[in-house]
């Protein structure tokens, strides 16, 4: 049960990288759809580059504000406020499945 923890936790610390990728993917693919109004096509590909990179930075920080203002997801994603990922828990030795600390 604890490796499954182990995997379910670094599937979310990777939702950053993919938010700013989808987002990124979304500004790009929007871009290409102004983009046939361009007559050049070194402008309509520049053009492309620069909004699908404008819109992942944009969703990163979006993102990053979230994670900032939102303590339960953070929780739930065992991440710092800065999104930095929390592992000394999950690499220390043993486990908390059904132990009970002594009070």
């Amino acid at each position: 049960m604890r490796w499954v923890r182990a995997i379910v936790r670094v599937v979310g610390w990777l939702l950053t990288p993919l938010v700013a990728w989808a987002a990124s993917l979304l500004g790009a693919w929007l871009a290409t759809l102004a983009a046939p109004g361009i007559s050049s096509a070194m402008t309509a590909f520049t053009f492309t580059v620069c909004v699908g990179a404008a819109a992942g930075f944009g969703g990163l920080l979006l993102w990053m504000r979230v994670l900032r203002r939102s303590p339960r997801l953070r929780h739930s994603l065992h991440v710092t406020r800065e999104g930095i990922p929390i592992a000394d828990d999950l690499l220390a030795p043993g486990g908390d499945e059904g132990t009970a600390t002594p009070s």
